[in-house]
């Protein structure tokens, strides 16, 4: 009798394990399409032998009850670093690809002629050229009036574009350090959560909240990861300031310095601003911080260098009533800000020094000089034109080399997701595969009891079919 009784329980475990079974199978068909959901599978074990009356008893196998999440740390923390890499490096091509359309330049015209801006260069050095064959032409005079005011314009308008897009950028950083700030708190909140109902064990869906605000997280800024005691998690950011410690989370804030959004971190609140890598905050940072600016300060020693070599030679030679030149452009003391100062500093087309000392207002000597402007050191040992086609190669060179950045950190993003999904994403040809075996092992089981139930019965009534069954 003690066999059959032992036979039934193993029987009612064998049905209660693959119920388990079943409803984990259920739970991650449910959760195909759920975003950050791990696939989870049972925890098969054999169920520890019991002595009574000297005979020992075993269930053949059962459940723990418990489903485990199947996911690799180790390829979690990569996806996660991987995902703070593409973002930076999709961020940064962004803001490239909107300094290069402040020049006008794309993927098919990188030619400096081309652009708004050397084209006003090569008209204005183009209407010096012909001053200096009919110095005494005012209609001539005039159209070098108007090619220096649409080169004043160009320079205007460029740095204009460059300071719009450097606005931008800024305002991201702030946009980004509030959403930043949401995700710590979200985490820590998580961090709480499983400390109090799973600190020694796998969470199951609360790890797989955290881990997908991780994720999201490492989107913005990049991180520095610590697993800690109770399952908790310590964040910080790439350059040490303390994000998330267990239950607390650290806001960043920003403050203007200089006319500039800078991020402060960690419990001091210190301004981490330099060191901030990873994420679309990185590539924000990167661009704002380091190319915007050589980019500005390039553009303004050019305008500075044309129209001080242009006003120094005006003021060389004699105007159109017989006076010592003067200015022809008005612009800041120094190289800084000059492409966004410079303007013209005259409407009088006989303001235009063409003559040389000694040659009379018809003589055209300084305005051969003027001319030579074009072929001449304006910035260092390069002339205006070839500085700025250097400047333009430059712009182009790391806007390519910034889209070739991006491509690869995507690819190389995809197929580590891939890989991460293979073990972790839901498959549902496994979990059918899977259902059907846990169907036919509690259908195993039913008849087992049923069978054993029959036995029972007929022991109990002494092999008569009445009474009990």
């Amino acid at each position: 009798m003690s066999t059959l009784t032992s036979l039934m329980d193993m029987s009612m475990q064998a049905l209660a394990a693959d119920q388990s079974a079943l409803t984990v199978t259920a739970n991650n068909v449910s959760n195909q399409n759920t975003s950050g959901y791990t696939r989870e599978v049972v925890n098969w074990e054999p169920v520890d032998s019991v002595t009574l009356n000297g005979s020992t008893y075993y269930v053949a196998e059962s459940s723990d009850q418990s489903a485990i999440s199947q996911r690799d740390l180790v390829l979690e923390r990569r996806v996660q670093a991987q995902t703070s890499a593409e973002s930076q490096s999709s961020a940064y091509e962004s803001a490239m690809q909107q300094i290069e359309n402040v020049f006008g330049l794309s993927s098919t015209s990188t030619s400096a002629s081309s652009t708004a801006l050397g084209s006003a260069m090569d008209s204005y050095y183009s209407a010096l050229s012909s001053l200096s064959a009919s110095p005494s032409d005012s209609s001539v005079r005039q159209a070098v009036l108007s090619a220096a005011t649409t080169l004043a314009s160009a320079f205007n308008s460029s740095a204009t574009q460059l300071s719009s897009v450097s606005s931008s950028l800024d305002q991201k950083v702030g946009t980004i350090v509030g959403q930043v700030n949401t995700l710590t708190a979200t985490i820590a909140s998580l961090n709480k959560q499983i400390a109090s109902i799973s600190p020694n064990q796998d969470a199951g869906t609360l790890e797989d909240q955290r881990q997908q605000a991780i994720t999201q997280l490492s989107q913005y800024v990049g991180l520095n990861q610590t697993t800690t005691e109770n399952n908790g998690i310590t964040l910080t950011t790439s350059n040490g300031a303390l994000l998330v410690a267990g239950d607390q989370s650290y806001a960043m804030s920003t403050a203007q310095i200089s006319g500039t959004t800078h991020v402060l971190a960690g419990i001091a609140g210190q301004d981490v601003t330099s060191g901030l890598t990873g994420g679309s905050l990185g590539g924000v940072l990167e661009a704002r911080d380091q190319e915007l600016p050589a980019v500005t300060t390039a553009l303004d020693n050019l305008a500075y260098g044309i129209a001080t070599q242009t006003n120094t030679q005006n003021e060389a030679g004699l105007d159109g009533n017989g006076n010592a030149g003067a200015a022809l452009f008005t612009l800041s003391s120094t190289a800084s800000g000059a492409a966004a100062s410079i303007a013209l500093a005259t409407t009088d087309p006989s303001a235009i020094a063409a003559a040389a000392t000694g040659e009379g207002t018809s003589g055209n000597g300084n305005a051969l000089l003027l001319a030579d402007l074009s072929t001449a050191d304006v910035v260092g040992s390069q002339t205006a034109s070839g500085y700025y086609a250097a400047l333009l190669g430059q712009i182009g060179t790391a806007a390519s080399s910034a889209t070739t950045d991006s491509t690869a950190q995507q690819t190389t993003l995809t197929q580590l997701t891939t890989q991460r999904d293979s073990l972790s994403k839901v498959s549902l040809d496994e979990e059918a595969a899977n259902l059907t075996q846990y169907q036919r092992s509690y259908q195993a089981a039913a008849k087992v009891l049923t069978i054993a139930d029959s036995i029972m019965a007929g022991a109990i009534n002494l092999g008569e079919q009445v009474t009990v069954s």
